[in-house]
């Protein structure tokens, strides 16, 4: 079977399939060139350096956020859908995710989707300061869910190890830790993301109607 022609898309894939096994830290042009079985010096043919390969990295996630976004919906809704499609992307690439938010991306592919965000939010009638700050914070909070959720760690291995036992905590200096102890060495990600998303957007809901 002859081999794949090199290009930037297939540099792009491998590099993402790096991140996603070993991290960030990983990534050099010569790791890169080791991987795809090329020399080195032809990466430079279609990626200039580690940096544009990094943006590159960050730009092919972000085009595969699958939007479902519906204009007549209600502004909350549609906030919703946004922020569960991002939420969706980040869990398939937890750790090209991160690179994603380290970096400032001036590309079409970069910016789509804080253009979508913000033009939802101006259309429901949140000023300039203000939507970008509500941006801002959606994108902490997803990527802060993501962490606990998959556990970013130097292995990358999910974190299922139990945190607190009832008959490990002193009850009389922690009575709260120890009665609620089962609820806090327990979680369902999806409906803890719900429930912090619900608080976020009725957050909003109610700022908004104090600035009227």
């Amino acid at each position: 079977m002859p081999t794949e022609p090199l290009s930037r898309g297939r540099i792009v894939a491998a590099a993402i399939g790096l991140i996603e096994r070993e991290g960030a830290d990983a990534i050099s042009m010569r790791r890169i060139a080791a991987d795809l079985g090329v020399g080195v010096m032809s990466l430079y043919n279609h990626v200039p350096s580690k940096n544009a390969l990094l943006e590159g990295v960050a730009e092919s996630v972000l085009s595969k956020i699958e939007f479902t976004d519906d204009p007549d919906a209600h502004w909350t809704e549609r906030v919703r859908m946004q922020a569960r499609a991002f939420r969706q992307i980040a869990h398939h690439y937890p750790r090209s995710t991160m690179v994603v938010v380290s970096r400032q991306l001036h590309s079409a592919a970069g910016l789509l989707p804080v253009e979508r965000a913000l033009a939802t939010l101006r259309s429901a009638g949140f000023g300039g300061a203000d939507a970008v700050r509500i941006l801002r914070m959606f994108i902490a909070y997803i990527v802060g869910s993501l962490l606990r959720e998959v556990g970013v760690t130097p292995t990358f291995a999910p974190v299922h190890t139990s945190t607190i036992k009832a008959d490990s905590v002193d009850a009389a200096l922690f009575p709260e830790v120890s009665a609620l102890a089962p609820l806090l060495d327990e979680c369902d990600h999806e409906a803890e993301f719900e429930f912090g998303l619900e608080l976020l957007i009725q957050a909003i809901v109610a700022h908004s109607a104090r600035s009227r």
